[in-house]
């Protein structure tokens, strides 16, 4: 018996390897984890005996009130919580990076392979600023990251406070810097990211019970299958002492401060040179967003209004010219859904990725108020998270070939190029080409425009790349 890696599996049923796995797997990588209020520690060892034993001690299983808990647990946790109302306990979770495998003295052979893991994001193609130009902490070699985060704020503090404990007892360990995640919502409860735009709706499931509560109600998924299997987030840990059963995931941790002022702004301009006015108006920051604010897809409505539940069950069929979703949309940017025209839609879903963003900085306004002087400009943004089982086929992949290409997707002959993705992509911003009208006639000129692309204003601050262990090899330090 293996761990089942290509489909679903069902956890409330799982024997075997797959139920081993989950008694090992750390929370949040196939199942998102609550984590309105998350703190985000990067941390240094400076020596391996307390380094080990620190680790050791946030995974001890035999303390009286255990840190960390199994992805089995939580699971455990989410359905007593559907049926009885009762809350679960903190999320803690840890990361390492290869530095940081050195810093603990483990067997070079036994670090996870994943060449860009070893390599480093410092050292990525992603047309990031220059590592000299990020925050001070992501400049230094970071040796793991903990994560600490909860629904309420006062149980994420109390098992925050215990880390730092255990950090005070090692001076060895020392923490170089730190993040401070908290959640943001429409007056739906719908969360959002600083633009104002619903976030986060469309994810990989990894589990045949998440994915009968995503087709609950309809008539299942006739346009977008939303069922991946494990192996698109989990790998065998190498260093683990059974790594046949115990698991990790390649954690991708990237700082992404929005300019929320100049993106406002730059929607209302765009909208007035395409002359879009009244409620029309909203659609030039859908057409870079690809969806409304409250998570309406572009391609499947001019206007907001579906967004209970918020769709996902769609694709761009419809829309081979770009003529209600432009090709430069954020969402048909970085998951083309089987029409990026370079590859079958078995292939684009080998780059997906699992996303658990949190946004970062607090906000006084409503960000979905419609107006623009009294939005931030710095200080707020998306701590950017996602587990991969490969970093380069995903991540990397879905920034430098997908967001930060101009020409992806394929464009039918003739057409203008698509361009950056212009909420994420980074690089030279070319003119951008947009339908006057929703569903317009690409070849009538009267309906379409080519006008400047809105600057950038989304600034990557540091980032890393870290392998999320098994609790196994925690506990076997």
């Amino acid at each position: 018996m293996s761990v089942t890696l290509n489909k679903p599996f069902s956890w409330e049923s799982a024997t075997g390897d797959d139920s081993a796995m989950l008694d090992d797997l750390q929370p949040n990588i196939i199942k998102a984890h609550t984590r309105e209020f998350l703190k985000v520690l990067f941390l240094r060892f400076d020596d391996q005996t307390k380094a080990r034993a620190f680790l050791k001690q946030l995974s001890n299983p035999a303390s009286a009130s255990p840190l960390m808990k199994s992805a089995k647990a939580h699971l455990r946790e989410v359905k007593t919580f559907k049926t009885t109302g009762k809350k679960g306990t903190p999320y803690v979770g840890v990361g390492i990076t290869k530095a940081g495998y050195l810093a603990l003295g483990i067997d070079p052979s036994k670090f996870p392979p994943d060449p860009s893991f070893l390599s480093g994001m410092k050292n990525a193609s992603l047309n990031d600023p220059p590592s000299a130009a990020w925050e001070a902490h992501y400049q230094k070699d970071i040796h793991a990251v903990v994560l600490v985060g909860d629904q309420m704020v006062g149980s994420r503090n109390r098992a925050l406070s215990k880390v730092r404990a255990l950090i005070a007892a090692s001076s060895k360990v020392v923490v170089l810097g730190e993040e401070t995640g908290h959640g943001l919502h429409n007056k739906n409860g719908e969360g959002i990211e600083h633009f104002g735009y619903v976030d986060g709706r469309s994810q990989p499931l990894f589990l045949t019970e998440e994915v009968t509560d995503e087709l609950l109600g309809s008539d299942g998924a006739s346009n977008w299958d939303p069922a991946f299997g494990p192996g698109r987030a989990i790998v065998p840990d190498p260093a683990a002492p059974n790594p046949n059963t115990h698991f990790g995931s390649y954690f991708v941790f990237r700082k992404l401060e929005q300019d929320v002022r100049k993106f406002k702004d730059q929607e209302r301009q765009l909208a007035r040179r395409l002359r879009l006015k009244g409620d029309d108006a909203e659609r030039a920051g859908a057409m870079l967003v690809g969806r409304f604010e409250d998570g309406t897809p572009l391609t499947t409505q001019f206007a907001e209004g579906a967004h209970n539940p918020v769709q996902n069950d769609f694709n761009y069929n419809s829309d081979p010219n770009g003529a209600k979703c432009p090709f430069f949309a954020h969402i048909r940017k970085v998951n083309p859904r089987g029409t990026g025209g370079f590859e079958p839609v078995s292939g684009e879903r080998q780059h997906i990725m699992a996303r658990r963003g949190q946004t970062y900085g607090v906000r006084t306004d409503d960000p979905n108020d419609g107006r623009i002087v009294n939005k931030p400009s710095k200080d707020v943004g998306l701590l950017f998270m996602a587990f991969n089982a490969n970093i380069a086929q995903q991540f990397e992949f879905a920034q430098s070939t997908w967001a930060n290409n101009p020409g992806f997707p394929k464009v039918p002959a003739g057409a203008v190029a698509p361009g950056l993705d212009l909420v994420i992509g980074q690089g030279v911003r070319t003119n951008i080409h947009c339908p006057l009208e929703w569903g317009a006639d690409p070849a009538d000129a009267a309906k379409n425009a080519t006008t400047t692309a809105p600057p950038q204003a989304v600034t990557m601050k540091g980032g890393e790349y870290f392998f999320m262990p098994s609790i196994a090899f925690l506990r076997s330090l």
